[in-house]
């Protein structure tokens, strides 16, 4: 009999019948120095097909998920050499475990279909994925209107003071971002704009350029890139979460829409507070712009103040306001949807939440450039 030496030993031989009895002896733990199995290895390489290989742990004294993992490699190797195993010698809580194990086999080639699937292969999975994705899109967009249908009509179950609580969170909470945001826009705006117009002499023009941009594009832009890191992100991340915890299955079982419980109190608050938060935003933006005006071009506040009045007009505010709105629910929708679409796994509501940022902001993105295209086209 051969002994494998380690503070956890390995002793095999062989049995009366020809079978390889495999001996495990003393404690067989991670934080302990576990055994060489190469030389059971090479007794296994011997060993005619339909052999017998069986065990003996009446000696063994303690062990954890390093007898599995050793045990568990053994047992691959036999499989391998067409082996027959015999497990009764085994502790009945490692036979178990390995049963457990055994339960749902590890799809060992799929990832080598993959890579070697065809190139034409590859890419009708793309246009599949991308198919799938714009049905979903779809889908979602008609759930939400039909939500919208059944709140304008009175018919929505969801409860006001999450209505309230979700419209404090996307509006006063988001002030400070902001404020920030768009007072460092308007300064870039202003130092930008200052740096050409001074070859021209035309530095007065300062608050025109600022002021026109933050109204008309930007102060709505730049919010709804925020809300969209901010807000959106955490709508798909709390939707996600509750997907893990199956809270929204548990409101369907109850027989409540999550649609109208959930989606739709997050979307009426930032459709809501958007339009605030934009108007904000071309306040402070514009204020950026004035403290570039006043303290470095040396113009009055009452002169940038009347170029600032002179230059913007209802229609740009009206029109600025519009897109918040529409930036908003855009936001608000990727980012509930998102959520809606998160797996049941941590790392999915982390996808999630990247993919409702990522959705968001090239929503906004597009929608701007379509807005500047119908209000070109129509003379705005």
């Amino acid at each position: 009999m051969t002994a494998v030496q380690g503070i956890g030993t390995a002793e095999f031989g062989h049995g009366p019948d020809g079978s390889l009895v495999i001996r495990l002896i003393g404690p067989w733990r991670l934080s302990s120095s576990l055994p060489d199995v190469d030389p059971l290895v090479r007794e296994l390489d011997v060993l005619q097909p339909s052999a017998v290989v069986a065990f003996d742990s009446s000696e063994l004294t303690q062990w954890d998920s390093a007898l599995l993992t050793s045990i568990g490699q053994l047992l691959e190797l036999c499989r391998k050499r067409q082996l027959e195993v015999d497990r009764s010698g085994l502790p009945e809580g490692v036979r178990r475990m390995l049963s457990l194990a055994e339960a749902v086999p590890e799809k060992t080639d799929a990832r080598k279909a993959e890579e070697d699937a065809p190139l034409l292969d590859r890419v009708g999975s793309v246009y599949l994925a991308a198919y799938d994705s714009v049905v979903e899109l779809l889908e979602f967009l008609g759930a939400v209107t039909l939500v919208f249908v059944k709140f304008v009509a009175g018919k929505a179950r969801y409860r006001r003071s999450d209505l309230l609580l979700l419209v404090q969170q996307a509006g006063l909470e988001a002030l400070m971002i902001v404020s920030v945001v768009s007072f460092l826009m308007g300064l870039i705006l202003a130092f930008v704009g200052a740096i050409q117009l001074q070859t021209f002499g035309a530095t007065s023009y300062v608050a025109n350029l600022v002021g026109v941009a933050m109204v008309r594009d930007l102060g709505a832009l730049m919010t709804g890139i925020v809300m969209a890191g901010r807000t959106g992100a955490a709508y798909a991340a709390q939707l996600g979460s509750m997907k893990v915890t199956q809270e929204i299955d548990a409101l369907a079982t109850a027989g409540v829409s999550p649609m109208e419980f959930l989606v739709l109190p997050r979307v009426l608050a930032l459709v809501l507070m958007m339009p605030l938060l934009t108007v904000y935003s071309d306040f402070v933006g514009i204020l950026g712009g004035g403290l570039v005006g006043v303290a470095m071009l040396d113009q009055s506040p009452l002169a940038y103040y009347q170029s600032t009045v002179s230059a913007v007009s209802v229609t740009d505010l009206l029109g600025g306001i519009l897109k918040g709105s529409v930036y908003g629910a855009l936001v608000a929708t990727a980012g509930c949807m998102r959520g809606m679409q998160s797996g049941k796994s941590a790392s999915s509501v982390g996808d999630a939440t990247t993919s409702a940022v990522v959705t968001g902001i090239v929503a906004i993105i597009a929608a701007c450039g379509l807005f500047s295209v119908v209000f070109y086209v129509l003379g705005i």
